[in-house]
């Protein structure tokens, strides 16, 4: 039996991904005693085992092979948060890998303030910069508020979790993407005491890895998939509209735009997919009433130039470039009283460069 205090989950659906370097990153930097689980899904545990290397003689490595004919990421995350036994748990892809002391900040900051998750801080490979999502109040580091920290805004439910707090947690079966936003989703609203360890290791995501599936080009329906199973939930159904709003902001702010940029140029241009993203516009209103109100003008301006029959993809792409320009559109909203929400461009966007 394992007494291991944090047991770390890692999916791999190929031998050709760096598997060794996510391992050894827990194996080799990490004071707490640790269990890493490693699922081969829906290939070979032998040519895991060889990709490991030395590693897969580790005691602290158990290889575990799950062999379930479906392309979904969330079936060895499943599996393996079935085995886990350990009083925290922590996620990480095998694309990715974590900074030197990464777990042991993490838990040291859930111990202290009592905590039954923590977020990382997350880092991506080639950028200088750290991802600013989630935009919490500046500083904020325990006690965080769905709301008040803008928690849906983080999209990847990686950190430190405790089990007795979060146990039962379970992916959408059969989701090819979009199932990090569910689980994270749910976090974020969960009533749970969450704290963001802002300044410690990060959580690395890498970007060498040539057959990421969140790299895929897929149908609209198949990306916005998580919406469906997000909505259908229960915990959904009794959020108040407040915190709706801010879920509903988020998608608009990151996955709808996200989603045209990536159909500009596909077949069929813009206009294959109008009525899609006009559907989709009205999904989001529909289940997050107030959301549209608090983006920007120019976010505003690009989403109707999106659902415009007359539009064309050079206008969007200028549009989707000017929201990061900076100026005065991007910090009003239409109704210039809400220009000041806590969910509107100007306060959003002031707490994701602090």
């Amino acid at each position: 039996m394992s007494h291991a205090l944090v047991d770390v989950i890692v999916p791999v659906h190929t031998p050709t991904r760096p598997i060794a370097r996510a391992v050894a990153s827990v194996l080799d930097h990490t004071a707490a005693e640790v269990r890493v689980l490693v699922i081969a899904h829906n290939t070979p545990v032998a040519g895991i085992r060889e990709a490991l290397g030395g590693a897969a003689d580790d005691p602290r490595v158990e290889l575990h092979e799950l062999g379930d004919g479906v392309a979904s990421p969330s079936g060895p995350r499943n599996h393996g948060l079935g085995l886990m036994s350990a009083p925290w748990f922590s996620l990480l892809d095998s694309d990715d890998w974590l900074a030197p002391g990464a777990l042991d900040s993490w838990l040291r900051l859930a111990l202290s303030s009592s905590s039954d998750a923590v977020l990382a801080r997350i880092e991506r490979q080639g950028s200088d910069t750290p991802d600013p999502l989630p935009p919490t109040r500046p500083g904020r580091i325990q006690r965080l508020d769905a709301v008040r920290d803008r928690l849906p805004y983080r999209s990847e439910p990686v950190g430190l979790l405790s089990r007795d707090r979060f146990g039962d947690l379970r992916y959408t079966p059969s989701l090819r993407s979009g199932e990090d936003l569910e689980v994270s989703a749910r976090i974020a609203y969960s009533g749970a005491s969450l704290a963001y360890d802002r300044t410690g290791p990060a959580y690395v995501f890498g970007a060498d890895a040539g057959d990421r599936v969140t790299a895929e080009r897929r149908p609209l329906a198949d990306d916005f998939a998580f919406l469906e199973a997000i909505v259908a939930s229960d915990w959904f159904r009794a959020l108040s509209r407040r915190q709706r709003l801010v879920f509903g902001a988020k998608v608009f702010r990151l996955h709808f735009f996200d989603a045209v940029l990536a159909r500009l140029d596909t077949d069929g241009g813009l206009a294959a997919h109008r009525d899609e993203f006009a559907a989709l516009v009205q999904r989001i209103r529909r289940i997050a009433p107030g959301a549209i109100s608090v983006l920007s003008r120019r976010d505003r301006a690009a989403i109707d130039a999106v659902l415009d029959p007359t539009g064309d993809a050079a206008t969007v792409r200028h549009l989707l470039d000017l929201r990061w320009a900076g100026g005065i559109d991007s910090q009003l909203t239409r109704n210039p009283l809400l220009s000041l929400h806590r969910q509107g461009p100007r306060r959003t966007l002031r707490d994701m460069t602090v």
